[in-house]
């Protein structure tokens, strides 16, 4: 279960949104948001964010679902897929928006980062918002996300499983192609023997200690040196 954080309200696109916050144990630090996987804004995620809190960071990781979570991949396909990109981006927007105006966040840009579906949103989110100064992709998919990355505003830390089924070797390369077309910068990072969501620890089928360890280190890494 969560512990350092709690639910908030924030404003996006003239609603009133919700997501979990958990501020920096040492008082302030740089903004970071968590997107969330297809299944919601479940535990693992409040989790992340309290990993963030503990390593110095402020972290919000809004609600996607509007309160929805789910345990069956059936079901977490269709809220995958019922998912309006745009109304999305601009929860997106506001969960930014109110997290650089907390007085627990230091910086003047966030990072953003995404599991899953929530990898392909942090890329979107990337190319739209000024706001976002690093983006880090954790197997990112979703079918309807078609980022612009000529508008891309961040360096992009990209993490990958060798035999992800859904996030494929030929979707990496395609991906990293388009980067480097656009001469965007990122670092891409494929972990040997690994399936998609092993940075998941709640999911023992698929969890992979060591690489997730590496990768969040790498993760930590990146955002102190690019949003410092």
């Amino acid at each position: 279960m969560s512990e350092l954080g709690q639910m908030v309200s924030f404003q996006a696109n003239g609603k009133t949104a919700q997501g979990y916050l958990a501020k920096a144990t040492s008082g302030k630090g740089t903004g970071v948001i968590v997107i969330q996987e297809w299944w919601g804004l479940v535990d693992h995620i409040k989790n992340v964010c309290d990993r963030f809190a503990r390593a110095g960071f402020t972290a919000l990781a809004p609600d996607m679902y509007d309160g929805a979570t789910t345990k069956s991949p059936d079901e977490a396909s269709k809220l995958f897929m019922a998912l309006n990109i745009g109304e999305a981006e601009k929860k997106l927007r506001g969960a930014i928006n109110f997290l650089l105006s907390h007085e627990a966040v230091s910086s003047k840009k966030v990072g953003t980062i995404g599991f899953c579906m929530g990898g392909q949103l942090s890329l979107f989110a990337a190319t739209l918002n000024e706001k976002i100064g690093a983006c880090v992709n954790f197997y990112g998919i979703h079918p309807a996300v078609k980022p612009d990355f000529t508008k891309l505003h961040a360096p992009v830390l990209g993490i990958f499983a060798e035999k992800d089924e859904m996030v494929n070797a030929q979707a990496v390369q395609a991906l990293e192609a388009q980067l480097k077309a656009t001469g965007k910068r990122y670092t891409f990072h494929t972990y040997p023997n690994t399936t998609h969501a092993f940075f998941n620890d709640t999911r023992p089928d698929v969890y992979d200690a060591k690489a997730a360890l590496d990768a969040w280190n790498k993760t930590l890494d990146f955002f102190k040196t690019e949003l410092a």
